[in-house]
């Protein structure tokens, strides 16, 4: 058996922070700037008390009434998310029931960020091709402006709200399906991408709270990047990434038909596309309207992809992701 991705779907919340809106905030800024910074134009912004496992089952009901899915046949769920609901239970036990899965079904959270997406689908064709799952839906969903200052422009140019789905089943056919996959971690540069006073090491207190107040504040810790570090981690791993990842399935770059990273920004991803010589009609950047969507980005970029005819059945797309970890994670895989 195969580990092959059925169907993606996605959720936007409804508020949005057009740069428009962020040059009203910051009078520094004009709207050209920040597109050319970034390639964004939009992003959606969650509401307060919507968290990020309501955007992740709002783009799961909205994966079964787009592709008919029968939600019985779903074996395995996994909630990926840098914002869990809870320290316990798993958020992943509580989208169970919310959703009406099987009570046969397992579901663990994977708490990660832009790497998400691609270690998600790693297990979900761990999980397929050892046969212990048939059907295994991926959610992938990050509530990023909760934890970004509300004076901090630069992350609030880049980052937006989402929620994905994405449905992996087991096919029998051996010409398509998931790849091998490259991983990378090094945790040298995990300060450089942070959620400071987030969790059980160094947490919020009443001083912090009081400290920002006037920022509502920032019960969920606070985003700190260290840009140019981020930027050059980038550039030294995908690269070889990207080269490992052809190896492994013994390809070259001209039998992939699209390529797919993390939506970071669009000024690095440009970068990126020149550096690794690959063509412009065979990149994909998909952020303009929503942004970086941290786990959300690729399968975002992936539905987008099909429905503009991008991806068409035998094509081969070479995902990779990067950051925040520092991690990185990709494949290739033919529809």
């Amino acid at each position: 058996m195969k580990a092959s991705i059925h169907s993606t779907s996605y959720y936007l919340p409804p508020g949005t922070l057009s740069n428009s809106d962020l040059c009203e905030l910051f009078p520094q800024l004009t709207e050209k700037d920040i597109y050319k910074r970034t390639g964004i134009n939009n992003r959606h912004i969650t509401s307060t008390g919507v968290v990020g496992s309501d955007l992740g089952f709002n783009a799961a009901i909205k994966l079964f009434e787009e592709n008919n899915i029968d939600r019985s046949q779903i074996d395995y769920l996994i909630f990926c998310t840098e914002g869990l609901d809870y320290k316990g239970p798993a958020t992943a036990c509580i989208l169970q029931h919310r959703l009406g899965l099987n009570q046969n079904c397992g579901a663990i959270d994977l708490p990660f960020g832009c790497t998400g997406f691609t270690y998600c689908l790693s297990v979900a064709k761990g999980l397929i091709e050892s046969e212990q799952a048939s059907s295994v839906l991926i959610i992938t969903s990050d509530i990023p402006s909760t934890v970004i200052h509300p004076d901090d422009s630069e992350l609030r140019m880049i980052f937006g709200d989402a929620g994905a789905a994405t449905l992996v089943v087991a096919k029998e056919a051996s010409d398509i399906g998931v790849g091998r996959y490259s991983f990378g971690t090094d945790g040298s540069g995990a300060e450089n991408l942070m959620v400071e006073r987030s969790g059980t090491r160094n947490p919020a207190n009443a001083e912090w709270f009081q400290k920002n107040e006037a920022a509502g504040g920032m019960v969920y810790g606070q985003m700190k990047m260290n840009s140019v570090e981020i930027f050059t981690f980038a550039l030294r791993v995908v690269p070889p990434m990207i080269a490992d990842i052809l190896e492994k399935n013994m390809l070259n770059k001209n039998d992939i038909d699209l390529f797919i990273f993390h939506q970071a920004n669009a000024f690095l991803l440009s970068v990126l596309r020149r550096k690794l010589k690959i063509e412009e009609d065979k990149f994909f950047i998909c952020m303009e309207n929503v942004g970086n969507t941290v786990s959300a980005s690729i399968p975002i970029a992936l539905n987008e992809a099909i429905k503009k005819g991008k991806i068409k059945s035998g094509n081969k797309v070479l995902l990779a992701s990067f950051g925040i970890g520092y991690s990185w994670s990709g494949t290739v895989v033919t529809f």
